[in-house]
Formats: C-alpha cells, sequence, structure tokens
C-alpha cells in the first residue's frame, strides 16, 4: 500500500468518501434513511439569494450550508430558511438537529430559533470561535 497525497479533490472524490462512510455506518447502526433536506430562494431573476443545507440521517438532522447573499441580508430570508429545514426535519420526526457556526457568522440567530449552544472551540480561528448548537424537539 502506498500513501499518496490529494490536496486537489473534486466533488465526485468527495462524494466517493461520502459514500464509503454511509455504507460504514449502515452497517453499525443498520439505520439507511440518509435523505438531505436542502431550500434555496431565488431573486426575481432567478439569481440564488440563499441557501439552507444539510440531510437527516437515524433521527437526527445536521444543518451542514446556510448562507444569504449580503444585499438580500436583515429581509428575513434566513428565517424563511431556517423555518422551512426546521419543518421539514420535524416532519421526518427527527428528535435534534445540529449545526455549527463561526462566532462571526450567526450563532445569535440559531439561538433565537430554539438552538443551545452544547460546544465552543476557542481559537479557531485566532480570535474567534466555532460553535455547535442543537435544537431537541424531544418525544413532541
Amino acid at each position: 500500500m502506498q500513501l499518496e497525497p490529494h490536496h486537489d479533490l473534486t466533488i465526485a472524490d468527495n462524494d466517493w468518501a461520502d459514500c464509503r462512510l454511509y455504507e460504514h455506518n449502515v452497517a453499525a447502526t443498520g439505520r439507511k434513511d440518509w435523505k438531505p433536506i436542502a431550500f434555496w430562494v431565488r431573486n426575481i431573476d432567478g439569481s440564488v439569494v440563499g441557501v439552507a443545507n444539510g440531510y437527516s440521517w437515524a433521527g437526527v438532522a445536521e444543518l451542514k450550508q446556510m448562507w444569504v447573499s449580503e444585499p438580500c441580508r436583515g429581509k428575513g430570508i434566513a428565517r424563511q430558511l431556517l423555518d422551512a429545514f426546521i419543518a421539514e426535519a420535524r416532519q421526518r420526526e427527527v428528535k435534534r438537529i445540529f449545526v455549527a457556526s463561526h462566532s462571526f457568522q450567526a450563532p445569535g440567530m440559531y439561538e433565537k430559533f430554539g438552538f443551545r449552544r452544547i460546544a465552543e472551540f476557542a481559537g479557531w480561528p485566532d480570535g474567534h470561535s466555532y460553535v455547535v448548537l442543537c435544537n431537541e424537539f424531544g418525544g413532541e
């Protein structure tokens, strides 16, 4: 066997690795219910101005990416996206949603939606922190 550096992975390369990890996870848990969750908001000209993107699996959802274009911030787009993501996750009967955010991004916004900080890593990057949040629904 030979170790090779590959620092220029394509999306297909990442997808291949994700599939191998998912196969392991299914074998370990018996849960084969991974399903993407994604919502986009488009401008009248068709350009994407916001996205919420993640997945559900094994009774949990993770919001991996949340973005709203700078000129469209403060207009309720993030709220619309997060409301839709949470509603879809709840429809899938997830028990909790996880999201990570740097301190300079939007941890405060997630907290307004009922997420609570469960971990914070200072110095990622220097002068800031990486925050992990969770919204638990329990047996509602």
